[in-house]
């Protein structure tokens, strides 16, 4: 692990050049540590794919102590205490009409549309960090074999619900927006809620698992295809 100077009063602490579930797990269960160990002297504490953001309080503590906090705790992380965080089943309608990219993502492939489906809802994913817009996960990662990068020219809309893939992520977007991620299909879900609580239905080192559904249920649910 390395630390590193985020400003005056937030400090970085990367724990691996690359990221992998474990590495997620670790950089989640290192914010638990320091949120038990420091309380009231942090002001937020961020994890992403292999670093966590660290924000304290320089009233009640400094930089040193921060620092030689989040080593020790490091130290003492077992794989016991690495928690594997929660399993949720986000519904999806994958269809053509529900993912403007899923038949051209399929052909590019060699992979009818129904394949393409297969191979992204049997994966289970991790979130490996939330951003871009409130309710907005990484999920990561997606089957090699239907991996795509990015659009060209990002579309000006993108609807709420839509589950999409970029590179080996996939995410749900959480309102109306523009994005550049491969359409898949949509999803009944909110993602993000403000009246509600929890607002977000996932947290930093959830697993999620993509459940395929029918037009009728995801209609039910209160999707729509406008």
């Amino acid at each position: 692990m390395s630390l590193e100077y985020a400003g005056e009063a937030a400090l970085i602490a990367y724990l691996a050049d690359r990221s992998s579930p474990q590495v997620a797990a670790q950089a989640q269960a290192l914010g638990a540590e320091l949120k038990r160990l420091l309380d009231d002297q942090l002001v937020d504490l961020i994890p992403s794919y292999a670093s966590l953001l660290i924000c304290f309080d320089p009233l009640q503590t400094d930089h040193y102590h921060v620092s030689e906090t989040a080593r020790r705790c490091l130290a003492q992380l077992t794989v016991q205490t690495v928690s594997t965080g929660r399993v949720i089943e986000i519904p999806v309608y994958y269809h053509p009409e529900a993912g403007a990219d899923l038949e051209t993502l399929a052909a590019d492939r060699g992979l009818t549309w129904q394949d393409v489906a297969e191979l992204h809802s049997i994966q289970e994913y991790r979130v490996y960090a939330i951003g871009f817009a409130p309710g907005f996960a990484y999920l990561g990662d997606v089957d090699e074999r239907i991996a795509a990068p990015r659009q060209k020219t990002p579309r000006r809309r993108v609807p709420r619900g839509a589950v999409a893939i970029a590179d080996r992520q996939s995410a749900v977007y959480p309102a109306e927006s523009p994005g550049g991620w491969n359409l898949l299909g949509r999803s009944p879900l909110r993602m993000f809620d403000p009246t509600a609580e929890p607002p977000m239905p996932v947290s930093v080192g959830d697993r999620v698992r993509f459940t395929p559904i029918d037009r009728d249920a995801f209609l039910d649910a209160g999707g729509t295809l406008a």
